[in-house]
């Protein structure tokens, strides 16, 4: 059985770690020859870092599914974006004091230094918003890995770093629409999101989805024994393919609609709740 978690609102608590028993029951299933994935949105560094001080070893997919990892370290596949079709709208995302914007490459995230006067700005505002809006926000800055430069013009202008995923943050959501507008008329791309007040570009083919099956193909397992779990819209793709769907607690209704079961929330331990009780039906 592949199993597939995703990490925020997820596997992770609102710490931002694996809890005791979450660790316990994914440990449980790898000692009974099932393979558990990781498949997130987050940046590879930022997703190894729970995990290792959980003493855990999996493989990752991450960026949405653009860059895939097996546990020892070697690539299995990636996905990169098409840079010069997205620059006109990166400009235009460039110019709106209300859009936070990180690019995200094989190796780093660069964020201009103006963004992350804006996201400091935006951490301010959302203290006095709702507590959940801060800790997004603050979440953006504990990031490993993050580059700030002083013109983030210059990263597109650059031949060298390759784009995987762009995220757009803000708490003016009218204004997030319209930056969705502007990349959902690109061609070859996919416009999701990891919550109401941010949305992920990746190409079209750097799915969730598309990621579970490469996983699965390369261990030979079919997708009727994948099992998933997710919360919020990126993870679409993925319940679109497997086998079982679990969505969390606190998922979105829309991932609940399309779900097998709904088991507890990410604060609640949902993840083994609900692999305790896959890991004793299949011992039956």
């Amino acid at each position: 059985m592949l199993i597939a978690l995703d990490m925020d609102g997820t596997l992770l608590n609102s710490q931002g770690r694996v809890s005791e028993r979450n660790k316990e029951a994914i440990m449980t299933a790898q000692k009974q020859g099932h393979i558990v994935a990781i498949v997130t949105g987050r940046a590879y560094k930022d997703a190894r870092v729970p995990l290792q001080d959980a003493g855990l070893v999996c493989p990752i997919m991450s960026l949405n599914g653009a860059v895939m990892t097996l546990e020892d370290g070697t690539v299995l596949g990636d996905v990169p974006l098409d840079k010069e079709k997205l620059i006109p709208a990166l400009e235009w995302v460039r110019t709106q004091p209300a859009l936070y914007c990180e690019i995200y490459t094989g190796d780093a995230v660069y964020v201009g230094l103006h963004n992350r006067a804006h996201l400091e700005a935006m951490a301010e505002q959302a203290s006095d918003i709702a507590p959940e809006l801060k800790r997004i926000v603050e979440k953006q800055f504990q990031q490993a890995r993050v580059t700030y430069v002083d013109d983030i013009r210059t990263i597109w202008e650059d031949r060298q770093p390759v784009f995987y995923k762009v995220l757009i943050f803000s708490l003016d959501r009218e204004r997030l629409q319209e930056a969705a507008a502007q990349f959902a008329g690109i061609s070859g791309i996919t416009v999701t999101s990891s919550h109401p007040n941010n949305i992920e570009i990746n190409h079209e083919q750097a799915t969730k989805g598309n990621a579970l099956m490469k996983l699965a193909a390369h261990y030979g397992i079919d997708l009727k024994d994948t099992v998933v779990f997710g919360d919020s819209h990126n993870d679409l793709s993925m319940f679109a393919v497997a086998g079982y769907r679990v969505a969390m607690g606190n998922a979105a209704p829309e991932l609940k609609e399309v779900s097998d079961i709904v088991t507890a929330s990410h604060e609640e331990d949902g993840v083994a709740v609900a692999l305790e009780e896959l890991i004793a039906k299949r011992k039956q």
